[in-house]
């Protein structure tokens, strides 16, 4: 086989991150090129994404590629994974009219019953198998039109935008990857085409909906702009598993079976992959939904608060004048005193509305621990330490019953979990997840979605499709190889 070189954007809500990866025949070699924070931003009008800040970040990656590649070297395809439900609006021109809002925005609180007044949520369900989530991009395109923006504007999801502006704003580039529409709750699950339904009784319109294609899909070259440069002149962009939890589960080297997964980052994503959506009124009071992988599969998710719980206390301390790194805090943990091993037993409901919306984070999970009946928590920054294993103790309780409800609705037996994104790397949480769930702990890459979006494109690159085993086969060889930040 010839030797293949392949670039994966990787977006984070917090952290964003341009890999290059070469296979010289016998070996794969990942290399991250650029990282850079990621973070939403507060002004009078909500809460936004800065675009510009993203494409600066995206484009100084790909010029960093350039440097560790060297001239002699060209590139063969690119791609773009990241968090879903969130979108760029669209100009007539095909510009972006504005930056995009993020999904925590409280917007959405007030569209979601106002979209349950024209579609009940039992049809919407029936409809999509898409979990009622303020986030989805429903709700969010719905508080648009409400709000007076053109109910026809076109829109993309954020990795097919940025894919989109990689080409140049080609029109041919405009596209929803699978993966991503099936999240939009937009999507007829069934038919896997955007349910006319749906957007009729919502007052939507279709003509602004992106065309739908299949991970995997060739979009074209990229930009003149960026063909004037020799290492991008021949590379081909493709859209992989856009959604980043898609990215990752798609390189866990399985088929559908007897194993669930958990995505820990600033979202935890507890699920199992099925050939099948799973529609039913089990699953739709335990508010699982229905994404679409690669092939024929179907992965069925519980959405849970995540590690945001944690960085927003850090975020929190910082401002108090304690500088915790995730490594030291750890650290911390794992030396915690007996008093702060009681912790553990500080179990409080994650999902909790107030948690999911930025500010004092700290205080907010007292608040939650006195509605659970749990005496509160000293909330010094000296104390952080038992801070963070409530929250480890209580997103392993809520994985544990997340797990249950997926068996229950599937009638599946799961004997073991893969650990995939940031969070696997977090002894002490998987630790707590094994303790609470019973189930053997495999711990995948750290840089999960990243893996799997290379993988998807060298199997395209090598065979022309997406092929699930194929896709494996190459998150195994990448998964081995030691991933490496070079200093810039």
């Amino acid at each position: 086989m010839r030797p293949l070189r392949a670039i994966a954007v990787d977006l984070g809500a917090t952290s964003c991150r341009v890999t290059q990866a070469c296979w010289d025949g016998g070996a794969a070699h990942p290399q991250v090129a650029h990282r850079f924070a990621n973070g939403a931003v507060a002004r009078a009008q909500g809460l936004f994404w800065d675009l510009g800040r993203l494409e600066q970040g995206i484009e100084y990656g790909l010029r960093a590629c350039v440097t560790l590649l060297g001239a002699g070297d060209s590139v063969d395809s690119a791609g773009v994974s990241g968090w879903a439900a969130d979108y760029v609006r669209l100009g007539h021109n095909g510009r972006a009219l504005a930056d995009p809002f993020c999904y925590r925005d409280p917007r959405t609180e007030t569209a979601m019953p106002q979209v349950w007044e024209r579609i009940p949520r039992e049809r919407l369900y029936e409809l999509t198998g898409v979990q009622m989530l303020g986030a989805n991009t429903l709700y969010q395109l719905y508080a648009d039109c409400r709000d007076g923006l053109d109910p026809g504007a076109g829109w993309l999801n954020i990795p097919e935008y940025v894919l989109y502006r990689l080409a140049g704003n080609t029109p041919e580039a405009a596209v929803s990857e699978h993966t991503n529409s099936t999240h939009t709750q937009l999507l007829d699950a069934r038919s896997e085409t955007w349910s006319g339904e749906v957007f009729a009784r919502t007052g939507l319109d279709c003509a602004g909906a992106p065309r739908l294609v299949s991970p995997g899909t060739v979009l074209g070259g990229m930009a003149p702009r960026w063909q004037a440069h020799p290492l991008f002149r021949r590379t081909q962009l493709i859209a992989p598993a856009c959604h980043d939890t898609g990215a990752a589960v798609a390189g866990v080297p399985e088929p559908p079976g007897d194993w669930a997964f958990i995505s820990s980052g600033t979202w935890s994503l507890v699920g199992t992959l099925l050939y099948q959506p799973c529609i039913t009124p089990a699953a739709m009071a335990a508010n699982l939904t229905n994404e679409g992988g690669l092939g024929s599969t179907v992965r069925l998710i519980k959405n849970i608060n995540g590690l945001w719980l944690l960085e927003e206390c850090r975020r929190q301390w910082q401002k108090q004048g304690r500088e915790w790194s995730i490594p030291k805090l750890l650290t911390a943990c794992e030396a915690a005193s007996p008093q702060h091993r009681d912790a553990r037993q500080a179990i409080f409901d994650v999902d909790a509305a107030e948690l999911l919306l930025p500010g004092d984070m700290p205080a907010k999970i007292n608040r939650a621990l006195l509605a659970a009946g749990r005496p509160p928590l000293r909330l010094e920054p000296e104390h952080a330490p038992a801070v963070a294993l409530a929250i480890f103790a209580s997103l392993a309780a809520h994985y544990a019953r997340a797990l249950r409800m997926i068996e229950a609705a599937t009638g599946l037996c799961l004997r073991r979990i893969y650990m995939i994104g940031g969070g696997s790397q977090n002894e002490i949480l998987n630790r707590m997840v094994a303790d609470a769930t019973g189930l053997e702990i495999h711990r995948g890459p750290v840089e999960s979605s990243t893996i799997g979006n290379l993988a998807i494109q060298f199997a395209v690159l090598e065979s022309g499709s997406a092929n699930p085993a194929a896709v494996a086969a190459w998150a195994e060889r990448l998964g081995r190889a030691n991933t490496t930040t070079p200093p810039l």
